[in-house]
């Protein structure tokens, strides 16, 4: 099938504080789409404020598919990602719309793109074991127990990157096979030949900008509730940190003040710190991201209006690649 015969689908991805959720929502003023979220954090139901989740009179206008989908207690998976929005898209092209994706967590994109290889489910004891080794001996010395049994996995990790080795020594614990190998093996997924995929990268010029304006996020979050916010999943009973929703950036500093283990000052400062770090990780993907088209959001006078922004994507829209299947390999986080 040729991308002339194929659906269409509409991808805006970005680095968290960069507007992509606001554009997403304007587009549907110029174009039929209806709109599917690529936030890990958001597909859970009560982690609202620190995940700059829409709120509900935003939602009524513009309701996004795969929010408040999970409770903090369950884990979602990328696989579970690629069954959920290919449900949608499917759901939406039927409807004579076209599916608008929009979100910051790239995994999920390139696992929806490229395909997912068939990767374990997780195992609570094993991650627990994990868990409690680098408790004791440091992220860094597990790191090097990845290495020694996927060093092509390892090379591509930092070893603050916490989640990203855990998850990879559990797969190679459980499976005996190392990561690097199972996701050569994709059997999940892989839209490329099946929609004709447009992508809008919002970047910024100004990366002090993006910092400014993260800082600023957060110290707000800070004064709509967050931190009663995570104190009332802390005073649930039945979480703990370990929790891909609780790991979220932000909530899991939130958690550490709460336990007694830093101010709430120093969890701010934390937050805002891990918030920028998220950005960095999430625009060095961008940057190498294939037959995209790159908008950048700021200027010398400042950040553009979402007007602008909207003019500026449908021009690009207009002239964008279609996404092809990729050989190259592209790391990333969520």
């Amino acid at each position: 099938m040729t991308s002339s015969e194929r659906p269409q689908a509409i991808f805006i991805m970005g680095p968290t504080a960069s507007g992509k959720t606001d554009l997403a929502i304007a587009l549907q003023q110029h174009l039929p789409v209806e709109l599917i979220n690529v936030d890990s954090a958001q597909v859970y139901r009560q982690l609202d404020i620190g995940s700059a989740k829409p709120n509900k009179a935003t939602l009524k206008v513009a309701p996004h598919r795969l929010i408040d989908i999970r409770d903090p207690l369950e884990s979602y998976s990328a696989a579970d990602f690629i069954a959920d929005a290919s449900q949608e898209m499917r759901e939406i092209t039927a409807r004579g719309k076209i599916p608008l994706l929009v979100g910051g967590t790239m995994l999920y994109f390139k696992a929806l793109l490229e395909g997912l290889s068939n990767m374990p489910s997780a195992n609570a004891e094993i991650r627990a074991e994990i868990q409690e080794q680098a408790d004791k001996l440091g992220w860094a010395t597990v790191h090097e127990q990845l290495r020694a049994v996927d060093p092509e996995t390892a090379a591509s990790l930092h070893p603050n990157h916490s989640q990203r080795i855990q998850r990879a020594l559990e797969v190679y614990r459980i499976s005996g096979v190392p990561m690097s190998v199972l996701r050569r093996q994709r059997n999940l997924g892989g839209l490329a030949e099946i929609y004709a995929i447009k992508q809008i990268v919002l970047l910024p010029k100004n990366r002090k900008l993006l910092h400014d304006r993260i800082e600023t996020r957060f110290h707000q979050m800070i004064m709509d509730g967050l931190e009663a916010e995570v104190r009332m999943l802390f005073q649930r009973g039945d979480l703990d940190e370990n929790l891909p929703a609780i790991r979220s950036v932000g909530y899991r500093q939130i958690w550490q003040y709460l336990e007694g283990r830093c101010s709430l000052e120093d969890a701010v400062e934390k937050g805002i710190a891990a918030t920028r770090q998220l950005a960095k990780r999430q625009i060095t993907w961008l940057r190498n991201w294939p037959a995209s088209c790159e908008i950048e959001v700021d200027n010398e006078t400042g950040l553009l209006s979402v007007a602008k922004l909207v003019d500026v994507a449908l021009k690009k829209l207009a002239s964008a690649p279609i996404y092809t299947q990729q050989t190259e390999n592209y790391d990333g986080v969520s």
